[in-house]
């Protein structure tokens, strides 16, 4: 039988192991506590456009593979009513991210259009960060009228549907029609109900577009059930004098559009540049790792959604060389961007007095 002294004694060493095992226990999950594994994913509240639009559907799918690949950032796409919306929310602190074109960015930058005044209200810059693709702007009637509407300038006193008031697509087909002179009656619709309205006789014209000459967006295809429409290309002297005026001009196939007649051997639309971007809350080296996943899944994501098509097969750098020709000089360019085109050999000195500080 043991003695009372030598069970103490076995009683406090049975004490002390399990306080040693407690506190390494302790200093163990001290260190699993640590910032490393209790840091929360940076939030990055990124504005596009509409459920249905071509934005709202390609940053769906771009934030799908963003947050897979880079788990210290945590995307949320939040729909507005158009891009000028994006922009000026990620200006005022409401959004981390936007969805930008050049002729938002433009008008930001020559304080005019939609941005008239605006500037007074803004607490930060928009910045270029990542062109995506272009989206090409057109035109179309009912096909029992192309007898008598036959170029742009008929549409002159008649009401068109040049798509939603916040669209940059609207903006850009009215810029154009300006240009030419064509004094057309705006009158607002709902997406929904474009084919509708079109198939009335309410509207006598409606926008029609496609990313990259190819992508048309979801409601074009309902407005396809809805209407038997045709395209309404512009004529030659239109085509030439927009060109004049420095618009962007293409040819594309009429069976992008996924209609069976088009009436016309080749659709007339007119390019402008989008992306999506965020500003210097996301540090350049992360912007740069970002940039490196998307032109990793790149052509994952046209596959995804074709609207990325433009910068898949290894052409992503290039796209964004192509894009900031145009828009270099309209706000500044996020050092993320900077620094992936000049691993790629693509960046322009001239540009270097526009990277964001």
């Amino acid at each position: 039988m043991l003695s009372k002294s030598v069970l103490r004694a076995r009683s406090s060493t049975a004490r002390s192991l399990s306080l040693g095992v407690l506190a390494a226990l302790a200093y163990l999950l001290v260190g699993l506590a640590g910032p490393a594994a209790w840091s929360e994913p940076k939030d990055i509240r990124w504005g596009t456009g509409p459920i249905g639009s071509s934005g709202g559907k390609a940053l769906v799918v771009l934030a799908g593979v963003l947050n897979k690949e880079m788990p210290n950032y945590r995307i949320s796409v939040l729909p507005t009513p158009g891009a000028v919306t994006t922009v000026k929310g990620f200006a005022t602190g409401e959004f981390d991210g936007f969805y930008g074109s050049d002729v938002a960015l433009r008008e930001f930058a020559t304080d005019s259009g939609r941005f008239k005044g605006f500037k007074s209200q803004a607490k930060r810059t928009p910045v270029q960060s990542l062109w995506c693709y272009t989206l090409d702007v057109g035109l179309a009637i009912k096909a029992s009228n192309r007898d008598k509407i036959k170029k742009w300038a008929d549409l002159s006193g008649k009401e068109v549907y040049t798509g939603p008031l916040p669209f940059d697509t609207r903006k850009h087909l009215e810029n154009a029609m300006a240009a030419l002179g064509v004094h057309h009656i705006y009158k607002q619709v709902d997406l929904a109900t474009a084919g509708s309205q079109l198939n009335s006789g309410s509207i006598e014209g409606m926008i029609i577009y496609a990313a990259g000459g190819k992508t048309p967006p979801p409601w074009i295809s309902e407005a396809s059930l809805a209407v038997d429409w045709a395209v309404l290309n512009p004529s030659a002297d239109e085509v030439a004098k927009l060109k004049a005026d420095n618009f962007g001009v293409e040819e594309v196939d009429p069976a992008n559009f996924k209609k069976k007649e088009l009436y016309a051997k080749e659709v007339t639309l007119l390019p402008f540049y989008w992306g999506f971007d965020v500003g210097l809350n996301v540090p350049a080296d992360d912007l740069y790792q970002m940039l490196k996943i998307i032109e990793k899944h790149a052509d994952e994501l046209g596959k995804l959604d074709p609207s990325f098509r433009q910068i898949g097969g290894g052409k992503m750098a290039e796209f964004q060389k192509h894009a900031l020709e145009s828009t270099w000089n309209l706000v500044p360019i996020h050092p993320g961007l900077a620094k992936f085109l000049k691993e790629k050999g693509l960046w322009d000195t001239k540009w270097d007095s526009k990277v964001a500080m």
